[in-house]
């Protein structure tokens, strides 16, 4: 009676994975220099779809440029312990992995990336107490430049900070740009070329720049915890409300350049003093631009009459595909229905 109750739970156990397996999104990797490429990858049963419904909830994430060729479960937010990350005071970690403070000037404008159809400056606000040497610093603001286009996003001055408020402004080729608060509202640029997505109801968003980049952002203050640990000395009339950001780019040339482009390079080597608790590492004079949309910077490589990028490096990696708005989602992602579930094919 035991071996048949333990056949019969065996049984039902390989029946409901092979059912959830079978209503997963499985992603197709049709890029020819990614190193999965021709490969069909399932997403994990604790994260079937590629996009979601609950806004807490996470995803399946697949990165076809993975030597494992496997797809995980990843949540929409920026993650400010990895890759391509910029919180904090501000704390970045390199494309290598690497963790480096940049702390620029108050009320300047620096180049986080610059290649050559690809622009990122960041706005910096911040203060300096009486008696320090340098100011306090939290980046306020992002500017991109992308092929012919403009946007900027940025946090909205406070005093005090309110989870209820939305704090988030955005223009578009110099006009101020309206994304609807809620949860999954979007808004594309008239080529398809943009998307602007917010994941919660305000104050987190992902701006996805077609076959380039995808930056996930978030509007933080700098708490009052944050300010006995730290002894920043912040004002009462102002919370320096500030952005948590993450990248993820698809398609960077071997010289990209900028404060946390430049640790993309193939042939970087960072100058962050390992074992330091704090590695900072200087160049503002290097990325200093003149505004939050000018690609002036002496090191500045942005040149969008010369198109895409002719060499680029194999980061194919997609956060998050999304196979909810028909045939084509406009962003290299062709999603078919096939026999093991829906596909999302990354051209």
């Amino acid at each position: 009676m035991e071996i048949r109750s333990s056949s019969f739970f065996i049984i039902l156990i390989v029946f409901v994975s092979t059912v959830i397996q079978a209503k997963a999104d499985s992603v197709y990797c049709s890029n020819p220099a990614s190193r999965c490429y021709g490969k069909y990858i399932h997403c994990p049963y604790e994260c079937p779809s590629t996009s979601y419904e609950n806004r807490k909830a996470k995803v399946c994430h697949v990165n076809c440029d993975s030597p494992v060729c496997k797809s995980h479960c990843k949540y929409r937010k920026p993650n400010c312990n990895s890759p391509g990350s910029a919180c904090y005071d501000p704390r970045f970690i390199g494309g290598d992995g690497i963790v480096f403070y940049f702390h620029g000037k108050s009320n300047e404008h620096f180049s986080l990336v610059s290649d050559s159809s690809l622009q990122i400056n960041g706005r910096f606000i911040g203060h300096r107490p009486a008696g320090r040497t340098r100011d306090f610093t939290w980046i306020q603001a992002l500017g991109i430049l992308f092929n012919s286009h403009s946007i900027s996003l940025e946090a909205t001055k406070a005093a005090t900070w309110n989870s209820e408020v939305d704090h988030l402004k955005f223009s578009y080729n110099g006009e101020e740009l309206v994304v609807p608060e809620g949860a999954l509202s979007s808004w594309y640029s008239p080529e398809k070329e943009v998307k602007v997505e917010r994941v919660e109801n305000k104050n987190s968003v992902i701006v996805t720049l077609k076959d380039t980049a995808e930056i996930m952002v978030n509007v933080v203050p700098v708490t009052k915890e944050d300010d006995r640990v730290h002894h920043y000395k912040v004002p009462s009339d102002d919370c320096f409300a500030h952005l948590e950001v993450q990248f993820r780019f698809f398609s960077l040339s071997p010289n990209v350049d900028g404060v946390l482009g430049r640790t993309y390079r193939p042939d970087f080597e960072n100058p962050a003093k390992p074992g330091v608790a704090m590695p900072v590492v200087g160049g503002e004079d290097k990325y200093r631009t003149t505004s939050l949309l000018s690609p002036d910077c002496s090191t500045c490589m942005f040149s969008p009459e010369t198109g895409s990028n002719e060499e680029t490096t194999s980061q194919t990696e997609v956060l998050t595909l999304d196979c909810t708005r028909g045939a084509s989602a406009g962003y290299g992602i062709v999603c078919k229905k096939e026999s093991h579930g829906m596909v999302a094919v990354i051209s």
